[in-house]
């Protein structure tokens, strides 16, 4: 991934923010991926982490229409997809033909053959080795992201192999900020 598309979407996110008056912390830990496929408006997210404690992590993205986080799961993380503004889809996985998640603070038996879409303000509540992919469904969506503690280096399982979590970045203009995988 460019630094150049890396900056764009960081841009982007700003703008989207300052739009809707979701102000960041002071030197907040960016997150810009591709998942290494090479191709950031189909298969990408911005991130930034705002809080990383040993119990819990919270997070707030930026995700562009159609814009896929791939199929993947955690095997040691819970997290709350908080839908912030717009509307994200949710595809849910399983070799079962639900899946029992709490939506809203509430269980439902959610069919997999079906998207769960959030509006802003819905959230969904993903349990410890639940597959899950998403996207905007709205030109973008601002999505909040509340866990227990965070570990990208050792706890994201995708089920595309040729899927890595973070972009090999290409240097060809200065960076904006620091990112989390920057070294």
């Amino acid at each position: 991934m460019k630094r150049s598309e890396i900056n764009n979407a960081i841009r982007a996110a700003s703008s989207a923010f300052e739009r809707h008056h979701w102000y960041l912390p002071p030197n907040p830990k960016w997150d810009v991926t591709d998942f290494g496929l090479g191709d950031f408006d189909k298969t990408g997210l911005t991130s930034i982490n705002l809080a990383e404690q040993p119990e819990y992590c919270e997070k707030i993205m930026y995700v562009k229409k159609n814009q896929v986080t791939p199929d993947h799961y955690h095997a040691k993380k819970k997290e709350d997809i908080i839908c912030r503004i717009g509307r994200l889809a949710v595809q849910l996985f399983s070799d079962e033909e639900t899946v029992r998640l709490q939506v809203n603070g509430e269980y439902r038996d959610l069919p997999v053959d079906r998207l769960l879409i959030l509006n802003a303000g819905e959230r969904v509540t993903l349990t410890q080795g639940v597959r899950h992919a998403f996207w905007a469904d709205t030109e973008y969506a601002i999505v909040g992201e509340v866990s227990t503690a965070n570990d990208d280096m050792n706890d994201n399982f995708f089920t595309n192999p040729q899927v890595g979590r973070f972009s090999e970045i290409i240097e060809d203009e200065p960076p904006l900020v620091k990112l989390v995988s920057d070294k």
